[in-house]
């Protein structure tokens, strides 16, 4: 306990250091090594979401933290608390996304006599965070914290872990012997703008272009960089496209909204810039840029740059501040060269309306069973400004993608690069915790609905109701499609087929509301009729849509994600 006589436990340690590090919530499962953290942030005003899984705690808070822009925080038991937690860890250093997990473990005075629960997490967290230590005494313990979120935001941000035995936290010692930093006297700046001469020279660059592009990746949300993103396309005239959590950067009628013509702009630009997206699996490793193009690459993580790929220029620093520095030396120039791009802009709006018209065909599909195409363009059709996607899925999500245009910065969520089946109910609670007064929808498929869904009763109980939209094809189909292709049908279908699930029974059964959707004229009611359920009963409702399972994305046909 935390008391007038000058003493404080280990527990009330984590909440008040948890506290100066802006961390409002911990997302969390009970365990008897952790429950004095619990009384701390009870003392300190910390909010506690449990749930009914680690995997969902580390989900959310992974979610809140690419929401609210800070650093996440999930707290763990030891043992299988800590094992059950790894995918969500896992997935937010995929994401470059800021959480820090708080693990307990058995008391210090049973190390190595198999005490219950007993794993060697810091060992096992190494690989996977970007800081993993054992706090081996209590007066060190709000230092560790600072020391762990620090590493957090060094660079491109990302997880790190933090292993607290149960002695240590229920310790109680003299509060002055405890060293508590202080909020904003002990963190550097992290807005740096690296070489300046490397902002001249891309400045120059593109003042000389006539055909440049720009794509803007995660990074771009990481660092709340949207008005920056925006002013630099904007008064330079260039073409922007998004990927992950910059989605949403531009409204999809700004005619520097650039969707369906990437792989156009990339074969005939002659300035092509990387923000805040690495070469990876999602790149071709960087082989979808051609190899005589002048790329490139501004990114928070000096390793990323130049990485499977080479680059013409390399910028290292806070995107967000690299962007406005080359706006602002271009717009020195005499001439920022913005009128040269006039035609390469018209000519990317044309071929941008023949990809459309040429998927107009499938948005628009009467077929039945029910195109997932048509439900991606359905669910655009139901977005507001105020709704937050979020994408848990494979194939039917990957197709979503096709049609689904965020109205807003912030309101695209996806795993990331990880590709995590799981993380929606997760993201969806911590998006309706961050933003309470928006729309949350989650479109799943039925193999990731099935994973983590319970934690929707997690959702009502805090009263934080989301749409859940499922577009079920009973399979795992982005795998099937593969298998299919190399196999044949005979054994195709092996290890990837689900039973067919009536999930809109799942909404009715937590109280909320469900529905059936088989008819394509059917999904724009559903969802009507959903966000109205929503908004009476503050409850969760689920539309479960019936999809072709025969139907693929592109990028699934040609298994590109492999390639």
């Amino acid at each position: 306990m935390s008391g007038s006589n000058g003493r404080i436990t280990g527990g009330h340690l984590v909440a008040k250091a948890l506290k100066n590090e802006g961390i409002d919530t911990i997302f969390t499962l009970c365990g008897g090594h952790i429950i004095d953290i619990y009384d701390g942030c009870l003392d300190e005003g910390i909010r506690i979401i449990d749930v009914r899984h680690e995997q969902v705690a580390a989900h959310a808070a992974d979610g809140y933290a690419r929401q609210t822009g800070g650093t996440g925080c999930v707290v763990t038991t030891a043992g299988p608390g800590f094992t059950n937690a790894m995918t969500g860890l896992a997935n937010a250093f995929r994401a470059e996304s800021p959480i820090l997990h708080i693990g307990g473990q058995g008391s210090l005075t049973q190390h190595k006599m198999g005490s219950l629960q007993d794993l060697p997490h810091v060992d096992i967290a190494a690989p996977i965070t970007k800081f993993a230590a054992s706090v081996q005494s209590t007066e060190r313990i709000a230092d560790m914290v600072s020391m762990a979120v620090r590493e957090c935001h060094n660079g491109a941000p990302g997880p790190s872990y933090l292993e607290i035995p149960r002695d240590i936290l229920d310790a109680e010692i003299d509060a002055e012997t405890a060293r508590i930093p202080e909020p904003g006297r002990y963190r550097a700046s992290t807005k740096s703008v690296g070489d300046l001469g490397d902002v001249e020279k891309l400045a120059d660059l593109l003042v000389a272009s006539e055909r440049p592009c720009v794509l803007f990746g995660t990074q771009v949300a990481t660092c709340q960089a949207y008005e920056e993103a925006v002013r630099f396309i904007r008064d330079l005239n260039i073409p922007a496209y998004m990927n992950g959590s910059a989605r949403g950067t531009l409204p999809a009628e700004d005619p520097h909204y650039f969707h369906r013509t990437r792989r156009m702009a990339f074969n005939d630009a002659d300035v092509i810039v990387i923000v805040g997206t690495p070469f990876d699996f999602r790149m071709g490793y960087g082989k979808r840029l051609r190899s005589d193009a002048t790329v490139v690459q501004i990114d928070m993580d000096y390793r990323t740059v130049g990485k499977n790929r080479d680059v013409s220029l390399g910028l290292v620093g806070d995107v967000g501040t690299i962007l406005k520095a080359v706006t602002d030396v271009a717009n020195e120039r005499s001439d920022n060269g913005s009128s040269k791009r006039v035609a390469w802009m018209e000519q990317l709006a044309a071929g941008e309306n023949a990809a459309e018209e040429k998927l107009m065909s499938l948005f628009k599909s009467d077929a039945k069973p029910i195109n997932p195409y048509r439900v991606a363009w359905e669910l655009n059709e139901f977005l507001t400004e105020d709704t937050i996607y979020i994408g848990d899925g494979g194939d039917v999500v990957t197709i979503s993608a096709q049609a689904v245009r965020p109205r807003s910065p912030g309101h695209w969520m996806d795993p990331g690069p990880l590709g995590s089946l799981g993380v929606g109910t997760g993201f969806a609670i911590a998006a309706k915790l961050a933003h309470p007064q928006k729309e949350v929808l989650c479109y799943y498929g039925d193999g990731s609905f099935g994973m983590t869904a319970f934690d929707m009763e997690t959702a009502n109980r805090f009263g934080l109701p989301y749409i859940a939209v499922i577009g079920n094809n009973s399979a795992q189909n982005q795998i099937r499609c593969g298998q299919i292709a190399k196999y044949g049908e005979e054994r195709g279908n092996v290890g990837n087929k689900l039973g067919d699930v009536d999930f809109e029974h799942f909404g009715i059964m937590l109280g909320g509301y469900g529905e059936a959707v088989r008819e394509p004229s059917e999904i724009g009611p559903a969802l009507m009729r959903a966000r109205e359920a929503v908004k009476s009963t503050g409850k969760c409702a689920v539309v479960n849509i019936w999809v072709d399972p025969n139907e693929y994305a592109p990028g699934t046909k040609r298994q590109t994600m492999y390639k």
